[in-house]
């Protein structure tokens, strides 16, 4: 009797047991599936250079410093009308309400915080001022021609002349690999830097992997 009594039990266990492996199985697929769908959408669907710049905003070094065009937003604590985001011009100032304009090109936003804290102090008592780097548009680079993404690259660390090949999707079949070169602008002339891929890549030629500057255009014909 106690063994019959026994096995309708073992039997139940074994049923829920069982269903929870098929969901967890089911669970580990979909998930799978999810993150398949997912990398094939940016294989397809690549993101544009506008969107990498928006996007690295979130990794932004704490040495960042402001320039022309720089997105910045401004929020000061209880102070609505205050809180404004604002574009930092090409004489490389801002705005706002109060304070006027305020010179903010080659500042982190931490020396702007500092600085407009100490501007609204004769208007607010004890101004709290956060200011945050919207949409980086001061420093970027440019690639174009014969590779898979030409376009518009912002420049948050160093970066040489094969590294931004290599974010730009790499070349093209028609790309004169040896012909490649950089365009700058020094002293208010424009200088060409030659750069030959296969050298370098052999390390032949390594001072020609130089580092980018801001506007610099590097040319892949």
């Amino acid at each position: 009797m106690g063994s019959r009594g026994i096995r309708p039990h073992i039997c139940v266990v074994s049923i829920l047991l069982f269903a929870l492996g098929v969901l967890a199985q089911a669970s580990s697929d979909t998930n799978k599936a999810d993150a398949s769908s997912v990398a094939t959408q940016d294989a397809v669907h690549p993101k544009s250079p506008d969107e990498v710049s928006k996007g690295a905003v979130a990794t932004l070094p704490h040495q960042y410093v402001a320039g022309e065009s720089d997105i910045l937003r401004i929020s000061v604590w209880k102070e609505s009308d205050l809180s404004q985001t604002v574009v930092v011009r090409p004489d490389g100032s801002i705005s706002l309400p109060l304070v006027k304009d305020v010179q903010v090109a080659g500042l982190t936003p931490a020396e702007i915080e500092n600085l407009l804290t100490e501007r609204l102090k004769v208007f607010i008592t004890n101004p709290q001022v956060t200011v945050t780097v919207q949409e980086i548009r001061s420093r970027k680079v440019y690639i174009t021609g014969e590779v898979t993404r030409p376009g518009t690259y912002p420049l948050l660390a160093p970066m040489t002349v094969l590294q931004i090949i290599s974010e730009s999707g790499g070349f093209t079949p028609f790309a004169r690999r040896s012909k490649i070169y950089i365009l700058r602008r020094e002293g208010g002339n424009q200088k060409r830097y030659g750069f030959d891929y296969s050298k370098v890549v052999h390390g032949m030629s390594p001072e020609q992997n130089i580092m980018l500057r801001p506007g610099d255009t590097v040319v892949v014909p």
